[in-house]
């Protein structure tokens, strides 16, 4: 019998409505990004990385992420560092702000993130990263979960060891992306290691890495004993790929779904991060939701050079004024944006902030 990716499940005391986890990503996961992810099925969903040291020299930037609206919920909010006492401060923090789950980045294969002994190069420092995670799992109330890569090199196999370790430590859930640091996100990942993972510790595994379908989403779950999977880049731009992986809905979108929810997209994002920031952060989005062979790759140039957010919807609405109806509705369906968390005495703005 196949597994059931709409079958609920837990991490601990939170209740997770699908099997279908989006991931956290640096330059992506954004808050509209996030609640587009439960929208259209995903049953987690989680920040992007925030960093511990922004978060303890109170930078504005790295607070901005810290902001949590009520239609998120279930939130897994994203921590990095490399000192149990700035990652336990982090932690306190984003339970704080919201968060449901606090999941620490031993993974992240990015330069500037490993030099400063955090991300992947903690898979080579396993006492410091049990001594992180048996710090924050006993300070924060909430289950404290671990993302990791197969280790650094070609060949490693330091998850499987770490893996069981983390989980003696407090570790409610692990995150397996079984590629190596090396790698990027180039080749395979190899998920007969997430199956020897989750026959190695007695809390739920993730498998990360190459879910672009909900054929391969159900493969790797028969075939690993995985408590659900994560989608990442394949959902960038890409909405409909969650619907279809989580039920099974295989629908293209029409030009004026896809119009309307970049517009929605850009609208909430200009409110998130403000016209300055969100005006180079969108440009890369563009392209992934008209790809796909939606428009001609002219329009998405075009949009590219305009000067303003406004100018990008005001030209969707002209190519797809049926997105308007659609746009509506889905403002309509918004909570109100007075219920967002805003953590008291931090320098974190509902509009522009962050």
């Amino acid at each position: 019998m196949r597994p059931n990716l709409q079958d609920s499940w837990r991490i601990g005391a939170v209740e997770i409505p699908s099997r279908v986890v989006l991931a956290p990503m640096a330059g992506v996961s954004v808050q509209a990004f996030r609640r587009q992810g439960r929208r259209y099925g995903a049953g987690l969903v989680c920040s992007e990385m925030v960093s511990c040291a922004g978060i303890e020299h109170r930078n504005e930037r790295t607070l901005g992420y810290l902001r949590v609206a009520p239609d998120e919920h279930p939130l897994a909010i994203q921590i990095f560092g490399s000192e149990p006492a700035g990652m336990t401060e982090a932690a306190r923090m984003v339970v704080a702000a919201g968060a449901d789950i606090v999941d620490m980045n031993f993974g992240c294969p990015v330069r500037k993130v490993t030099k400063t002994g955090a991300g992947a190069h903690l898979l080579e420092q396993p006492e410091l990263a049990c001594r992180i995670t048996e710090a924050v799992a006993r300070a924060v109330d909430v289950p404290v979960t671990v993302k990791m890569r197969r280790g650094l090199d070609d060949c490693s196999r330091a998850c499987l060891e770490l893996g069981p370790r983390l989980v003696d430590a407090g570790a409610a859930a692990l995150t397996l992306h079984p590629r190596t640091a090396k790698q990027m996100y180039t080749g395979q990942a190899d998920h007969t290691l997430t199956a020897e993972l989750v026959g190695l510790v007695d809390v739920p595994v993730i498998a990360s890495g190459d879910i672009t379908s909900r054929s391969k989403a159900q493969a790797v779950l028969e075939t690993t004993g995985a408590a659900a999977v994560m989608v990442g880049r394949g959902a960038q731009g890409n909405p409909w790929a969650i619907r279809e992986i989580a039920d099974g809905d295989a629908a293209q979108p029409s030009r004026e779904e896809v119009a309307a929810e970049l517009i929605h997209f850009v609208d909430e994002t200009v409110r998130e991060l403000g016209e300055r920031r969100a005006h180079g952060f969108l440009k890369k989005f563009y392209g992934w939701y008209l790809g796909h062979g939606r428009v001609p790759r002219q329009f998405k140039n075009e949009l590219m050079q305009l000067a303003s957010t406004d100018e990008v919807v005001t030209r969707l609405y002209a190519a797809a004024p049926g997105a308007a109806e659609i746009v509506a509705r889905l403002e309509a369906e918004l909570p109100d944006p007075d219920r967002e968390v805003v953590l008291e005495g931090m320098p974190i703005s509902i509009y522009g902030g962050g």
